[in-house]
């Protein structure tokens, strides 16, 4: 399930990120790359510890926490601190699959990744290429955003980004532990609480069968969550 979140920020918070993010310690992104990652990533990262990095990613984790959208697609049951990477011209991240485990650089702990987020923070008309290409069951989706929306996607989805051949690509990119581990019983939990929203909107949440769904939405939660 390949989900976007429009408006995760405003414009305004796009441009006082950028803010902070642009005069941080970049630094080669191959630093992070696994033995098979590293053949195909030429990009630049901030340092996860950094606190330019912590700052805005503790701001992106404050906006998602109050996105339902997100709440809802996602189902999260621990987060990974955002990272950040920056693509110049003729950088590009060639096709890979992200690492199953990874470990959150503040806490050392270990999380599973189900679904992979990027958020994007450069506006699609101020650079050529660097599209996000996802093998998904429907063939190969490309992505290319405004600043300040993000995609949600399996982390078990072959992946790239296409070379920049102009200008500058900035997003931020990280990772989840959902509390449902099955994509496709998140996708079913994601279409019923959709509906229940928005039959709650035309019929009134106190509506019988608003109120039917709703437990019956919480029950599967019950069965398939792991906490």
């Amino acid at each position: 399930m390949l989900i976007t979140i429009p408006d995760l920020l405003t414009k305004e918070e796009v441009k006082a990120c950028r803010a902070i993010l642009d005069g941080g310690p970049w630094e080669s992104g191959a630093k992070t790359a696994g033995p098979q990652s590293a053949q195909v990533k030429r990009n630049q990262q901030l340092p996860a510890t950094c606190d330019e990095a912590q700052k805005v990613g503790q701001f992106l984790l404050q906006k998602l926490s109050q996105n339902h959208l997100f709440l809802s697609a996602a189902v999260p049951l621990r987060i990974l601190p955002p990272m950040f990477n920056r693509y110049a011209t003729e950088e590009t991240f060639g096709l890979h699959i992200d690492n199953a485990i990874r470990v959150n650089p503040l806490t050392q702990e270990r999380l599973r990744t189900d679904l992979s987020m990027t958020v994007f923070l450069t506006e699609p008309e101020d650079y050529d290429g660097g599209e996000l290409i996802i093998e998904d069951y429907y063939g190969a989706q490309q992505v290319k955003l405004e600043a300040g929306q993000m995609v949600l996607y399996p982390s078990t989805s072959l992946h790239e980004v296409l070379p920049v051949t102009r200008g500058e690509r900035v997003s931020s990119f990280f990772w989840l532990q959902s509390m449902v581990r099955s994509d496709t019983q998140r996708s079913m939990l994601f279409d019923l609480d959709q509906t229940i929203q928005r039959l709650g909107g035309s019929l009134g949440l106190d509506h019988e069968d608003v109120v039917s769904l709703t437990g019956i939405y919480h029950n599967l939660i019950r069965q398939w969550a792991e906490t």
